[in-house]
């Protein structure tokens, strides 16, 4: 019976053209003591492997049959195939005894070579391309390599086969394979060595009596037996996807290691397509936690040290013409130098971090580019409906993520049909009741925010979502009509809506003007050209924000104060409210007497021990999550001219509010002038009067 496996099926013919003539060498394993023992054999205890491999339908376990056509080897380099399964045979046999000797050389034979003992002489008789036979010549014991054999199966494992020839690398994954068959857990393992390989096919390497094999061609020998494992035992694509979650590189690695390891994600996903999705939403996840931990670290640091940060970028891109940095990035940050202080170390380590995430990103977007060429496509839709769901798993619940989610941001700006996508996929989270608050609050975040700075959205679409927010805001108050006061741990869902409301209305107020009632001669780019006159702004408007702003909830005192001032004063020079009576008001107000307290509502148990009494505690955070793009490399995907929204403060309120202010100094100038005069008037007349009972004084004295 001849059974071919799938991999060695196109191959054998590469195994036979290697055949020789040469006399056999003395055997790597000791001579037998006795005739007996290499005697005649039975063909069920030995045999050239055939038998011991039958059809899959008379077997009760699966099990990986190795192709015959490798037997037809009678001699390969200077071992036969008969002399190696002799020897396999003889260790195996030897070791069940409690004879190790011959088991421990075996063993030593497939140890790399640096780690070889030297003194035993038959290793040093032993030629590399003498590992081919013996790895042959173990299929047809595989079922006797048992949990007993652990130390040979670790040595099996730990085989330089990715440095050797395709020959070889094809016999050792079916070893592999057919290891796996007999012993379940042995699939783990090997699986694993395998993605460990993924950090060793950077350079090219060899192994004495072969040539060099350069890095690309060790990536494909080592991902066709990942391949041919994935097929022949489908549970190993679970295996492999926790195996690659678990050893991805930490976030301080450097650039190389990390691009290194999602090159051969990417090849995974590529060979198979089953777990493409679960590969990409593990790279996304990796990218955002390394998207956050570099968000954090801007935030804890002073500005100094971001400047650094800054200044250390600039200089590597002027010295970004070598292509392989190696290791440089990991080894100037780790670096235990003592020249370099703690602070240094600090700005390499966040330098290294955004380099990484600004390559990944870079990598994400020219995968993704070439799938939206057409933005109405199947193929577009598809991987948009993609993208929506990794955002919704990964990305959504990390709201210090700073540009992973600019990926939905670009291909959201491709099309409407896109961007409509985008937006009810945010407006389902935002009011989805099963959704927990945090997620809630953070899918209002991003619709704010998209709304803001979205260039492509139109009047109609951005008047639309503040109708939405207007409407969920009047039902909340109304349903809170009893409440205390202001409070910013209970009603945190009012407060995302109406600060989103005022950061919408900071960049996008034109658009919630009705642009036909405008006069004609208005220059709709200058926003000068707007003050002075009474705009139409869109239906109800100033009374839904007046009604809120008055109610118990108090949103002006919860918000940030830094969005609050900036709404105060664009719409007051814009003619829509002012409320400026209210900020001040506010200024008195506590917020902490209106928290309920612990015991009340049960927190006593469960509260750690932390009050607010910090006023900045507060006050709702002002996250908004496409905030400005700041990765050098891959910003060049975004075209931020078209399709981003800047800030603009508006010049002529600068002007304006200078010369208020100005005027506001003269006056008080002028009052501090007059009271000087008054002053100096009462000082001169205190000055006579004194003169003068000074000189009856001396009058009355003289006299008498």
């Amino acid at each position: 019976m001849t059974t071919i496996s799938p991999l060695a099926r196109s191959h054998s013919a590469v195994l036979n053209s290697n055949v020789s003539t040469s006399t056999p060498i003395k055997p790597i394993l000791r001579k037998p003591q006795t005739s007996s023992v290499l005697g005649t054999r039975s063909r069920s205890i030995d045999s050239d492997g055939a038998d011991e491999y039958e059809h899959p339908s008379k077997r009760q376990k699966k099990t990986v049959v190795f192709n015959e056509d490798l037997n037809m080897i009678k001699e390969i380099s200077s071992k036969t195939l008969e002399e190696a399964k002799r020897e396999v045979k003889q260790a195996l046999d030897g070791h069940k005894r409690g004879d190790d000797e011959d088991y421990d050389n075996l063993k030593d034979l497939f140890a790399p070579r640096h780690n070889r003992s030297a003194d035993d002489e038959y290793l040093d008789d032993t030629k590399p391309q003498d590992l081919l036979a013996y790895v042959i010549a173990m299929h047809g014991y595989a079922a006797q390599i048992d949990r007993s054999c652990s130390g040979l199966l670790k040595s099996i494992l730990r085989c330089n086969w990715l440095d050797r020839d395709e020959k070889f690398s094809r016999a050792y994954i079916e070893l592999l394979a057919a290891l796996s068959s007999v012993q379940g857990s042995f699939l783990a393992q090997a699986l694993s060595m395998m993605v460990d390989k993924f950090n060793e096919t950077k350079h090219s390497s060899s192994v004495p009596g072969f040539s060099p094999v350069d890095a690309e061609t060790k990536k494909q020998w080592l991902h066709v037996g990942i391949k041919y494992m994935l097929e022949v035992f489908p549970p190993g694509s679970r295996i492999i996807m926790n195996l690659v979650s678990s050893k991805f590189p930490y976030t301080e690695d450097s650039k190389s290691v990390h691009m290194q390891f999602i090159d051969h994600l990417l090849r995974l996903k590529t060979s198979k397509p089953e777990i493409e999705r679960d590969i990409m939403e593990l790279i996304l996840s990796k990218l955002v936690k390394l998207d956050v931990e570099m968000t954090l670290d801007l935030e804890n640091d002073d500005d100094a040290t971001t400047r650094a940060v800054m200044r250390q970028l600039e200089a590597s891109d002027a010295a970004k013409n070598e292509e392989d940095d190696d290791e440089s990035d990991a080894d100037s940050v780790m670096s235990d130098d003592d020249e370099l202080n703690e602070e240094t170390k600090r700005v390499l380590m966040i330098k290294s971090k955004l380099e990484t995430m600004d390559a990944i990103m870079d990598l994400l977007f020219s995968i993704y580019d070439p799938l939206f060429a057409n933005p109405e496509s199947e193929e577009a839709m598809e991987a948009f409906h993609d993208l929506l769901s990794d955002f919704s798993n990964v990305i959504l619940p990390h709201l210090k993520s700073r540009h992973t989610q600019y990926l939905l941001f670009k291909f959201a700006m491709k099309s409407n049909t896109l961007m409509e996508m985008f937006i009810g996929t945010l407006f389902n989270l935002a009011f989805e009741s099963t959704r927990p608050p945090v997620v809630k609050q953070a899918a209002v975040a991003y619709l704010a925010s998209f709304t803001a700075r979205g260039a492509r959205m139109q009047s109609a679409q951005v008047q639309l979502i503040v109708k939405t927010f207007l409407n969920y805001l009047d039902h909340a108050r109304e349903t809170h009509k009893s409440c205390r006061g202001p409070d910013v741990r209970r009603y945190a869902q009012y407060y995302a809506y109406f600060q989103g409301l005022l950061y919408i209305f900071c960049f996008r107020w034109r658009d919630l003007i009705d642009r036909e009632s405008l006069p004609s001669s208005l220059d709709w780019d200058d926003p000068a050209s707007f003050l002075g006159l009474d705009l139409p702004w869109m239906p109800e408007l100033k009374e839904r924000l007046q009604r809120n702003i008055g109610s118990k909830l108090n949103p002006l005192k919860c918000c940030s104060p830094a969005i609050v001032d900036e709404f105060a004063r664009l719409s007051h020079h814009l003619g829509l409210i002012y409320i400026y009576p209210q900020i001040e008001k506010n200024k008195s107000i506590h917020l902490s007497q209106f928290f309920t307290g612990s015991y009340a509502t049960g927190g006593a148990l469960r509260d750690s021990g932390f009050e607010f009494d910090n006023e900045k505690w507060t006050h709702l955070e002002a996250c908004f999550p496409f905030d400005p793009f700041q990765l050098p490399l891959a910003r060049r995907w975004l075209d931020l001219q078209n399709n981003y929204v800047t800030w603009a403060p508006m010049a002529v309120l600068d002007r304006a509010e200078e010369e208020d202010e100005s005027s506001d100094e003269e006056e008080e100038d002028d009052e501090e002038e007059d009271a000087a005069d008054s002053d100096l008037e009462d000082e001169e007349i205190g000055e006579d009067t004194r003169k003068f009972e000074e000189d009856d004084d001396g009058t009355e004295d003289g006299l008498r």
